[in-house]
């Protein structure tokens, strides 16, 4: 049943009215006094580098424990988000001009992983309401150099696996997952990163499994664990006792530094323990706002399909600015001045970012264009009508409610109802000051 707000046309802040209020949060991330002790305990005994399993028991542990949250899979903790990326990327042996179709709407590490491997990013749309990566338009992509599909599951939101799974097994297509905003998102009752041939998360500080800065990979396939590791990890971890003996004349130290910290792998450990809780009390959240907001004429979150279990690193918001009269910029200023963050996540397509313009580009030389050019690509101009729509009308929020927050959730409400409550003043600020330049934090 939905909660009605009851509106209020008391003056808006952003016109000089008195604020709702500020909306705060957990604390987060958290650390419990084990974590912290743990990591005390390795820095006093100087615990400092970070080989491999076979130097270090705290990166043996972690892996071990992500990989039972995981299904069993290969594990390879990183030091980042990205080098988990990369990693999979190279784990799969895809560089040197293979296509990888891929979405527009996300962070750069996204597909900057693409790029430091010298394959091509292929961009295709997405879906309006999630904005990810839309199944329906990659097919026509698929060209013979096209070898991977690299799927975001962004804000938390899981991609269609199933569905991209498919398309990739008809097409011998590797299939690679960007979990990075989304540990513990479910669809299908099956885990995001347990259905790619590899798939990468970040466990920085502002993810919803946080250490300090750093990734793992996850990979049902062996082989793509160990190359992965040949990159990016002290001589490939070829010390540890189940290394391949057909990879051992190809291993050096012409590597990434992507290793883990033993210190970060503790968190590692640690954080897996909680990560079930915090999910739960974010989803609790969610689905208490999307019950108090249920009324609002201009925000909406998006509509989920049975199975498809979200963890909202984020929350995503669709804004009609039509029916507002006003557009997304000038709303998310009106709700930030009352005390709630809003903002465009995205800031732009990422195909109309200009050092991928290897045409008419004239800043600081980057290793990637010379393969963009040579593949002839020109990412000028797409049309990718609903990232556009996405991009501009979509308005992410903080949502680091892993404690019971439910005034805040009722805050976060009554600032949205004040300000469609007083939307025709809101116009008329637009009118006259124009459309505001940015929704920024």
């Amino acid at each position: 049943m939905s909660t009605i707000q009851t509106p209020t046309a008391s003056k808006l802040a952003l016109l000089g009215g008195t604020r709702v209020g500020e909306v705060t949060y957990s604390k987060f991330p958290q650390f419990s006094e084990r974590a912290i002790e743990r990591v005390v305990e390795v820095l006093r005994a100087g615990k400092a580098i970070g080989l491999g399993r076979f130097h270090s028991p705290e990166i043996a542990e972690a892996e071990d424990t992500i990989s039972r949250y995981h299904g069993g899979q290969h594990v390879l903790a990183c030091g980042s988000g990205h080098a988990a990326l990369q990693g999979a990327l190279a784990g799969l042996e895809i560089c040197c001009g293979d296509e990888v179709i891929t979405t527009p709407y996300t962070w750069g590490a996204s597909i900057s992983c693409i790029l430091h491997q010298n394959a091509i990013p292929v961009f295709v749309d997405v879906e309006r309401d999630t904005g990810l990566i839309d199944p329906a338009q990659i097919e026509t992509a698929i060209t013979p150099r096209t070898k991977a599909i690299l799927a975001v599951h962004i804000f938390g939101q899981p991609a269609n696996l199933q569905r991209l799974r498919a398309i990739a097994d008809k097409h011998k297509l590797m299939l690679i997952e960007d979990g990075s905003q989304a540990h513990g998102a479910e669809i299908g009752g099956v885990r995001v990163g347990n259905v790619g041939d590899a798939a990468g998360f970040s466990c920085m500080g502002g993810k919803v499994l946080p250490t300090t800065e750093a990734g793992y990979l996850v990979t049902p396939h062996k082989s793509v664990f160990w190359k992965a590791a040949m990159i990016g990890q002290h001589m490939g971890r070829s010390p540890e006792k189940d290394f391949p003996d057909e990879l051992r004349p190809w291993v050096d130290s012409l590597v990434y530094t992507y290793r883990v910290t033993p210190l970060n792998a503790v968190l590692l450990t640690e954080q897996f323990g909680r990560i079930d809780g915090w999910v739960a009390e974010r989803r609790r959240h969610a689905d208490l706002f999307r019950e108090k907001i249920a009324g609002s004429r201009f925000l909406r979150m998006p509509d989920y399909a049975a199975g498809v279990k979200p963890v909202y690193h984020m929350l995503t918001m669709n804004f009609d600015a039509e029916a507002a009269g006003v557009s997304r910029n000038t709303f998310a200023a009106a709700l930030k001045a009352e005390g709630m963050l809003a903002f465009g996540y995205v800031p732009s397509p990422i195909p109309d970012w200009t050092r991928l313009h290897w045409q008419d580009y004239s800043g600081p030389r980057v290793s990637w264009l010379d393969a963009l050019a040579k593949a002839g690509v020109d990412y000028r101009g797409m049309a990718l009508p609903n990232c556009r729509a996405r991009v501009a009308n979509s308005i992410e929020t903080r949502f680091d409610f892993v404690d019971a927050q439910e005034e805040m959730i009722s805050r976060m409400a009554e600032i949205v109802f004040k300000v469609e409550a007083n939307i025709s003043a809101l116009r008329d600020h637009e009118r006259v000051a124009g459309p505001a330049a940015s929704a920024k934090r």
